[in-house]
């Protein structure tokens, strides 16, 4: 089940952890997780509530520290060195109700200077938002609000996407147009990392299923993505939904930004 790490090519990972253990107080979250992950995969969490699934994608963001152990992202990169590549949507919606969609979206937007971002009113239709609704966040319904969340997350066009129960408070067809959305998102050579307790609503796009059990990789198996989902014959192709666009301008991902040759590096021994 597990491959050694000298069979991937550290450079070419987009998140490689080492031994690594969260304690709070006496309470281990995680436990020595070793796990490489690749670009352009999508990889699900999945474990009973505690089992360590959010610590994990808050250490990946850089807003927890390993207690022990070792992350690395990109390659080299620390999660602090690598935050204005990486898009993590919790929980809580982190918007501010008394504006609009597009309102939040540009202040979210204004964070990062160096990075071009979707245009609002494009990604707000991307999640299947109207940008022209002239309402409060605050009146929308949980399901919009997590719709616009997302759209959040999405503009900067992050290189690695963490999703904390993406799917809640949405029925299952809003559920399936996201997964379409990611489908084209993954297709930039960008890398995915969800949690969720519906795994047959992920499972359209799960290239890896990871199952963690008291903070310890109980699992790590391949999963069976729908062919052709965000993909034309079976190959590398521009995302259905036109994320990677910037501005509203229109364009292909660069040549070879596919899913790169080789298998995705699986937790070592």
């Amino acid at each position: 089940m597990t491959a050694n790490s000298s069979e991937t090519d550290g450079s070419s990972l987009c998140v490689r952890l080492d031994q690594v253990s969260k304690l709070f107080g006496s309470f281990a979250a995680l436990r020595q997780v070793t796990l490489d992950m690749a670009p352009g995969r999508c990889y699900v969490l999945l474990g009973e509530n505690g089992a360590g699934k959010s610590t994990l994608l808050r250490v990946l963001a850089g807003l927890l520290q390993p207690t022990h152990g070792k992350v690395l992202l990109f390659g080299e990169l620390e999660p602090l060195e690598a935050r204005a590549r990486i898009g993590y949507m919790s929980h809580a919606a982190m918007l501010y109700d008394e504006l609009t969609a597009v309102e939040n979206l540009r202040y979210f937007a204004s964070l990062y200077p160096e990075r071009e971002c979707l245009a609002p009113a494009e990604v707000l239709r991307q999640v299947g938002l109207d940008p022209e609704l002239n309402r409060p966040v605050g009146q929308y319904s949980q399901g919009m609000r997590q719709r616009t969340s997302l759209a959040r997350v999405l503009m900067p066009v992050p290189e690695l996407l963490l999703l904390d129960e993406p799917f809640s408070n949405m029925d299952i067809e809003s559920a399936k147009q996201m997964v379409e959305l990611l489908a084209g998102f993954r297709q930039g050579n960008r890398t995915i990392v969800l949690t969720t307790h519906q795994r047959e609503l992920a499972a359209p796009i799960a290239d890896w299923v990871l199952t963690l059990r008291a903070g310890r990789v109980a699992s790590f198996e391949p999963g069976s993505p729908a062919t052709g989902l965000g993909r034309r014959g079976g190959e590398p192709g521009s995302p259905a939904t036109g994320l990677g666009r910037r501005g509203g301008e229109p364009g292909s991902p660069a040549t070879g930004l596919g899913r790169r040759g080789g298998e995705p590096g699986r937790p070592s021994r």
